[in-house]
């Protein structure tokens, strides 16, 4: 299914229904007075966030959605039903907008919350209410009003404790699939992540945390370059970035520039997520001896001014990710 992070539908809640005028027939009462009864209430639409979701790609064809109109008052003074709900399934991380006043309506950040945002119609009134001591035969009704109707523009933030980014082939996928049960494609060609991937990371029995990988960011990405840095806004939501470097023998020779187009590009899209604590994540170290490692890192680090914690792994022999998996875990349960 292709991953879609926005989506514009259109919402129309049910109207009330109207009062009933009516009058009592029974044999035996000659004046039997007013009995018309209620309208009942029209139906709401209600957006539940549900974790099983992980994309808006059902609001690809259907994008217009209605609840049901409640059912008109009847004789003796009966009530008319109220009209079902309407309710639509979205994935857990969904901000929900009006699309024609840009105010953010709700933020749907945790799984089976519901949320109205269209409130269904009142139901009318019948004529029985307004029978009084001085008015014994009312004729006077009010009817049901309509429901709320408006557009609503939809984006999804994925939900994770951790985020990946870094150049494209910086090994960030090979590297979720080394530390979680996450599949994501693996290539030798840059742009293999086309769509943020998730993946649980099971640190023990009791602990565990999500980590998120987004496509790869290119010089010039603020401005729409590759994929541009629209996935970008999934990271929103993560406490901590792992910034994959990759230093293989057939990378470029001047990692600090790497690294500082990655930074710049994220300062261009959002200061507030560029200030997000990071760390640096150097990969592919199973391509060259351990004491060549050793001297790119220090030299890094140096270079960098670097003081948050750096580590040096193999996504592809998953040598040093337990290390970064117990740090992170380390460090998000200080953060709670």
């Amino acid at each position: 299914m292709k991953f879609i992070d926005e989506a514009i539908i259109e919402v129309r809640a049910g109207g009330g229904g109207d009062g009933c005028l009516s009058f009592r027939r029974e044999k035996f009462v000659p004046r039997g007075g007013p009995d018309g009864g209620d309208g009942g209430r029209g139906g709401d639409v209600v957006l539940v966030s549900d974790s099983g979701i992980n994309s808006l790609a059902q609001f690809r064809y259907k994008r217009k959605f209605s609840a049901v109109n409640g059912k008109g008052g009847a004789g003796r003074n009966r009530t008319g039903a109220g009209g079902d709900d309407c309710r639509i399934r979205v994935p857990a991380g969904t901000l929900v907008f009006d699309a024609d006043t840009k105010e953010r309506i709700t933020d749907l950040n945790q799984s089976d919350t519901a949320f109205v945002v269209a409130q269904g119609g009142r139901g009318g009134v019948g004529n029985m209410r307004f029978k009084s001591s001085t008015n014994r035969a009312p004729r006077r009704t009010v009817p049901g009003t309509p429901g709320d109707a408006r557009t609503l523009r939809l984006e999804l933030q994925v939900l994770a404790d951790v985020g990946l980014l870094g150049l494209p082939n910086a090994g960030k996928s090979t590297f979720l699939r080394a530390v979680s049960q996450a599949r994501p494609k693996v290539a030798d060609y840059p742009f293999t992540t086309l769509h943020p991937e998730l993946g649980v990371v099971d640190v023990d029995t009791d602990s565990s945390f999500v980590i998120a990988d987004i496509p790869g960011l290119i010089k010039g990405a603020a401005t729409g370059v590759g994929l541009g840095v629209r996935f970008l806004n999934h990271l929103k939501r993560t406490r901590l970035l792992l910034h994959m470097v990759d230093i293989g023998p057939e990378t470029s020779n001047d990692l600090v520039a790497d690294i500082q187009t990655v930074e710049h590009e994220l300062a261009e899209f959002d200061p507030d997520l560029a200030s997000r604590p990071r760390w640096l994540i150097l990969n592919k170290i199973d391509l060259m001896p351990d004491e060549e490692v050793d001297q790119i890192h220090q030299s890094l680090v140096e270079s960098l001014s670097w003081t948050s914690p750096s580590f040096a792994v193999s996504g592809f022999t998953g040598k040093g990710c337990r290390g970064v998996i117990l740090g992170v875990q380390r460090w998000l349960t200080q953060q709670d």
